[in-house]
């Protein structure tokens, strides 16, 4: 886990240090996307090691002086598998936004853009790590924030800003159904600690069907699934192109890692749970398929993509409450 923590502190200082070098574009550039190819290469090492060896679980706590929180990451097989793309395209892409940007070098500082970038690197990858509610919650929030103000870079445009608040309320109102959903698991099981909801489990079956819709919600607005997509065709359009790139290749999957996270919460499924869910997955892939025919912009048919692509996945996990 050591490599893990020198990753999170090369995002953290990076997100620092960019922004206070605003003024030195070249340099600042290079240092924003330094930090994250750094980062990641350092964060894939232990995520490797876990793939390689299924047995094997890295974790680190320590406290964290917030009401139930724990400053508690842990890399198991399921985090191992969303990490390691987390952070290839994340290197990718951050090497790729030095060239797309040099295009603003000398008329805008690109301090804030690359230090957000990082926050938002950072909150995917704790997102992935954190094993207790508040952290998640903490890193969840972060993710949000900065994609937000990565999307309104060319704040200047009314259908920028507009693109930005629309994802800025449909993000949080999701996060408003995860925090019902923490604070019910809280609740029933006196702790924030997901290796004691783990353990406990919901023993309640109206409890956990309950905690299934909120999650659903929660996490499928961040995924995409129809209509919780309202904010995604917008969004990405706006952003730059590797931020579009990577809030569509892995910051929408977080969402499908928070709900095969919840189902080790919650016992084994009903098969509602699975019909549901395949509803859910037949809806987006196909409707998602169709208003990407519909569209012209690249971006906007990249995102309709996204929206099936996540349908497809959301397929799986369906048949998967049948097994």
């Amino acid at each position: 886990m050591t490599w893990m923590l020198f990753a999170l502190a090369i995002l953290a200082l990076g997100a620092v240090v960019t922004l206070l070098m605003n003024r030195h574009d070249p340099v600042v550039s290079w240092l924003g996307a330094g930090s994250v190819f750094v980062a990641a290469v350092l964060g894939s090492i232990p995520a490797v090691q876990v793939m390689a060896d299924s047995s094997l679980v890295e974790r680190f706590r320590m406290p964290w002086p917030i009401p139930m929180g724990e400053f508690f990451i842990e890399i198991d097989p399921l985090t191992a598998w969303f990490l390691l793309p987390t952070l290839l395209l994340s290197a990718l892409s951050a090497i790729y936004g030095v060239g797309y940007l040099r295009a603003w070098q000398g008329r805008r500082g690109l301090g804030p853009v690359w230090s957000f970038y990082c926050l938002l690197v950072l909150g995917m990858t704790l997102v992935l790590l954190a094993r207790n509610g508040m952290l998640f919650l903490f890193a969840w929030e972060l993710m949000a924030v900065a994609s937000f103000f990565l999307v309104t870079f060319e704040h200047k445009s009314e259908s920028v800003r507009e693109a930005g608040w629309i994802y800025l309320v449909a993000t949080h109102l999701g996060t408003a159904f995860l925090l019902a959903f923490f604070l019910l698991l809280a609740r029933d099981t006196g702790s924030m600690d997901f290796t004691v909801w783990a353990a406990k489990g919901v023993q309640a079956q109206g409890l956990a069907s309950i905690l299934f819709l909120l999650a659903v919600i929660g996490f499928g607005t961040k995924a995409g699934f129809m209509p919780l997509h309202v904010w995604l065709p917008e969004a990405h359009p706006a952003a730059p192109s590797h931020v579009s790139a990577l809030m569509s290749g892995v910051m929408i999957k977080t969402g499908i890692y928070g709900l095969l996270r919840t189902f080790t919460f919650l016992g084994a499924p009903p098969l509602w749970w699975g019909w549901g869910l395949i509803a859910i997955g037949l809806t987006s892939g196909v409707l998602g398929v169709l208003f990407a025919l519909a569209q012209h912009d690249l971006k906007r048919l990249l995102a309709y993509h996204s929206v099936e692509n996540i349908g497809i996945i959301t397929l799986g996990l369906g048949a998967d409450c049948w097994a």
